[in-house]
């Protein structure tokens, strides 16, 4: 990420102020909606990958850890065990690992092979298809032990990929975990496959772009910290409205994206 323009990098800090916004505010979504754009920027998946990796388990280690500490000091205060408390779901989260893992796997093993072009391809078709969904209004859902487990797999494959794949994990942890625990539990969740997924660029010598994450997370923390505060906020504009101009916006970039690669 050398040698770009000023307007470039300026660019790039904002989209990452916006990730860690999307990320803290809604539980997810920080790679999904900035990724494309960040692209648009400069075309090399890897260069953003490691970065927005790393910042991945940086939060969500920070979240879960914080909500931890209140949930033990809750329970000491209300007599009542930590595991009724807890705002994990560690029995669904360790079967749902069960099943992705294997899928994972392969998708970092086709991100590090896979030609640049044809990778930043694959993720624009991904967001394309994410982004009709909130169009329509019709987002991902899973309503059968079967659908649940190809949901799981493909978005295990897609995580590997590109850390993109929430839309479709979150459409079965929904319909399988409680209210107050499904947003602590992704982001556990999250951060083991994104510990997965730096051992794979560790090993492949993949960059990861340390120089820059003196700059880009303290950029991701100042999003990071308006989506924590504008938490339930975000949580009540998530309208019809909302996600269709959002999917309308994202398939243009997807389009853009798919014709600067190709054309």
């Amino acid at each position: 990420m050398e040698n770009l323009a000023v307007w470039q990098y300026v660019a790039i800090g904002l989209l990452f102020v916006w990730s860690g916004f999307v990320r803290s505010g809604l539980g997810f979504g920080g790679a999904v909606l900035s990724l494309p754009f960040l692209l648009l920027i400069h075309n090399d998946p890897l260069v953003f990958l490691p970065i927005i990796a790393v910042h991945l388990m940086v939060f969500s280690s920070f979240i879960a850890f914080t909500n931890h500490r209140k949930v033990k000091k809750d329970s000491l205060t209300n007599g009542s065990s930590d595991q009724a408390m807890s705002t994990i779901d560690w029995k669904y989260l360790k079967y749902s690992m069960g099943v992705m893992i294997v899928p994972k796997l392969i998708g970092v093993f086709g991100l590090l092979v896979l030609p640049t072009k044809l990778m930043s391809s694959i993720i624009f078709l991904i967001v394309m298809v994410y982004a009709i969904g909130y169009v329509l209004n019709k987002p991902f859902r899973s309503n059968s032990r079967t659908l649940d487990t190809c949901f799981l797999m493909l978005g295990g494959y897609v995580s590997g990929t590109s850390l993109i794949g929430a839309p479709l994990i979150v459409a079965v942890y929904a319909s399988h975990v409680a209210k107050h625990q499904l947003r602590d539990t992704l982001f556990v969740l999250w951060f083991i496959l994104v510990v997965i997924k730096c051992v794979a660029f560790v090993w492949a010598g993949v960059d990861f772009q340390l120089i820059h994450h003196l700059w880009l997370l303290p950029c991701a923390t100042v999003g990071h910290i308006l989506g924590m505060h504008f938490h339930e906020k975000m949580v009540s504009a998530e309208t019809p409205t909302f996600f269709r101009v959002l999917g309308g916006v994202l398939i243009a970039i997807s389009i853009f994206g798919l014709w600067k690669a190709w054309g």
